[in-house]
């Protein structure tokens, strides 16, 4: 049996269901317990299997474990004393608090200079983006809520010294993931017609069908 034959079966049916329960769970509804030994190697391992263009490897995750949560937290005050000279004692302490949350906390960081220079930051992106969608798809389907924040915190010298990023890296997320406390109804996703279109020759851009299918097809138009 071909390998991927299962995409043809009842394994559609199985990826489709575990795309459309992906939900952002806010960090302050995750709570322990987190994922053990296993199922964190398979979660990160997920990651693996993202695009990457001229095999660079132009991202990578940095776990925070609870042991590095107090300093993250004075990163956070700190960023926060950059950007604001005039932040009260009590705002500092609640940007403090944030890196108290999830029992499963990581650091997506991508490379946008190293390695081949026509591989260009945006295709780097792209392949950081699917590969912390397919860790955030295992934390799902191994039963975990998960969300990703960011912030102005993540281009704050602090953050940059104490993940000793170098030139040409650029943190652009954290990832939660631990037990659901709670969560809100899911919200309405957009649907193909919102985001998609067709190229139609002397036609120009040409919107997608409300109704899916193929454009032309339902325009009768040829390629």
């Amino acid at each position: 049996m071909d390998k991927y034959s299962w995409i043809d079966g009842q394994g559609a049916d199985l990826a489709a269901a575990l795309l459309h329960s992906r939900q952002t769970i806010l960090p302050k509804r995750l709570a322990a317990p987190g994922p053990d030994a296993a199922q964190l190697q398979a979660i990160l391992a997920a990651a693996g299997q993202a695009p990457d263009h001229g095999c660079l490897l132009p991202w990578r995750f940095v776990l925070v474990p609870q042991q590095a949560r107090t300093a993250l937290g004075e990163a956070f005050a700190q960023a926060l004393r950059e950007r604001d000279a005039a932040a009260t004692p009590e705002q500092q302490q609640q940007a403090r608090e944030k890196a108290l949350r999830a029992p499963l906390l990581l650091l997506l960081v991508a490379d946008e200079l190293g390695g081949d220079p026509d591989i260009v930051p945006a295709e780097r992106l792209v392949s950081a983006g699917c590969a912390v969608q397919n860790l955030l798809l295992m934390a799902t389907a191994l039963g975990f809520g998960s969300a990703l924040t960011s912030g102005k915190a993540l281009q704050s010298r602090a953050l940059r010294t104490l993940f000793a990023l170098k030139e040409g890296e650029r943190a652009l997320c954290f990832v939660s993931v631990g037990t659901v406390q709670s969560r809100k109804p899911a919200r309405a996703r957009p649907v193909p017609a919102q985001y998609v279109a067709t190229l139609v020759p002397g036609q120009g851009v040409q919107p997608w069908p409300e109704t899916g299918g193929n454009a032309n097809e339902d325009r009768d138009q040829p390629l």
